[in-house]
């Protein structure tokens, strides 16, 4: 549990936040929104810590930004780090993503899947979806779940929010994962849901009741659907529609997974698209214990919501950098096929033959390659059979209706006299 912070407001606050000679310390600790159990430690020499605390929330309180919800009132201060990185995400220019990042959304459903607990390897799990492969169990099932609710979104972002959506994707993002297949896609019906630790079993987080649901989805809706009011940044309201429904707590389980994929389906909606190319809960999994900190202290001080902005936009930032490495891996694999292309074959057959090159073992189904290369099956099979048709590959029966592609055993001379 976190330490709460003093509450012993006063006339010396205002003394602290009128003199020029803390103005730097408290703009370095309110661009990083630190919480009391950090501030504490950057008191300047000389100052009673309570009274440099409440000058520090009384900075935060002059031009704070307010959101009723669940009738409670959050708040936030729009900071300078804020600003920059909303900035640094509004000009960024990307070519067409279609041509690399065929597979990259699988990173964020895994990730998402295995912060909910499920058990499985990054490995194992981008191989069965690339495969389409039937899930072997309830871990795999999250996977699969999350990563098709993903494309769900992708293709509903011309809709408004209601109740409806938010029940459709909390029933496809939980199918056959919960111990009650009656709970997918339905509000919880009783007050028994709380966020505990679960190591020491004490709550963390004790969500509204269940009576609130109703007209707390109906607040969210007119949150998200209503461009009236003072203007807030996409982003941040994006970030806020996580916050609400991890606070809400509306389902019986997959609460979080819910919050991450309405969080992805508004920021599509406003034009975002990479955003489903970011793997943002890959990031969030690494850092579980700050993401846990971030809720913790907005209900410890006041319903002040700007932790938990401030996290996610560092989050969403580091998830911006592993986007743009990977796009930079995948501009050097497209050269690096450049010494595979040869007179009458495309592109995407260049990186077959580059794949095959590398992994002389390799077996690929055409349904494993439409989702690698993000075309249609014809599309696929047409390069496969060409590049049969030069003795490069060689089918292999699977079963009584599914065919492989292997290497053929002539493929090391063929393609040398190809690339002759």
């Amino acid at each position: 549990m976190m330490e709460k912070p003093p509450r012993a407001a006063g006339q010396s606050a205002v003394q602290i936040l009128s003199d020029p000679a803390y103005a730097s310390v408290i703009d370095k600790i309110n661009d990083e929104y630190l919480y009391w159990d950090k501030v504490k430690y950057h008191v300047p020499e000389g100052l009673d810590a309570a009274d440099f605390w409440n000058a520090v929330k009384l900075s935060r309180k002059i031009g704070s930004v307010k959101c009723s919800f669940c009738s409670g009132t959050f708040t936030y201060k729009e900071t300078r780090r804020m600003q920059e990185i909303l900035h640094g995400f509004d000009t960024l220019s990307f070519q067409s993503p279609q041509k690399y990042l065929a597979t990259s959304l699988m990173e964020e459903a895994i990730a998402s899947s295995r912060m909910e607990g499920a058990a499985t390897t990054r490995v194992v799990a981008k191989e069965m979806l690339l495969r389409q492969a039937k899930p072997k169990d309830t871990s795999q099932q999250m996977i699969v779940n999350n990563y098709q609710t993903i494309r769900f979104l992708v293709s509903h972002t011309h809709e408004d929010f209601s109740p409806e959506l938010l029940l459709e994707i909390h029933k496809r993002i939980t199918e056959k994962t919960l111990d009650d297949p009656r709970d997918e896609g339905r509000f919880r019906t009783d007050n028994t849901i709380h966020v505990v630790d679960g190591i020491s079993g004490e709550i963390f987080h004790e969500p509204p009741p269940c009576s609130m649901i109703p007209e707390a989805v109906a607040q969210l809706g007119t949150f998200i659907n209503s461009d009236s009011g003072p203007f807030m940044h996409p982003i941040i309201k994006a970030i806020l529609v996580h916050f609400m429904v991890s606070y809400l707590h509306p389902f019986v389980d997959g609460n979080g997974r819910t919050a991450r994929a309405l969080f992805y389906w508004y920021m599509l909606k406003q034009g975002y698209w990479m955003t489903q190319y970011l793997s943002i809960s890959r990031i969030i999994y690494r850092s579980k214990s700050m993401y846990e900190k971030a809720f913790l202290a907005t209900e410890n001080d006041e319903l002040d919501v700007g932790y938990f902005i401030q996290y996610h936009l560092q989050v969403l930032w580091q998830a911006l950098e592993a986007f743009q490495d990977y796009l930079e891996r995948k501009a050097q694999e497209t050269n690096a096929c450049l010494e595979y292309r040869i007179p009458g074959l495309n592109e995407r057959q260049a990186e077959l033959i580059r794949l095959y090159a590398e992994q002389p073992s390799a077996l690929f189904s055409s349904k494993e390659l439409v989702t690698r290369f993000a075309v249609s099956v014809k599309t696929i099979r047409s390069d496969l059979e060409t590049l049969v048709r030069k003795g490069l590959l060689e089918p292999v029966p699977l079963n009584k209706r599914l065919v492989g592609y292997a290497r053929s055993k002539e493929f090391s001379s063929i393609l040398a006299t190809l690339r002759a």
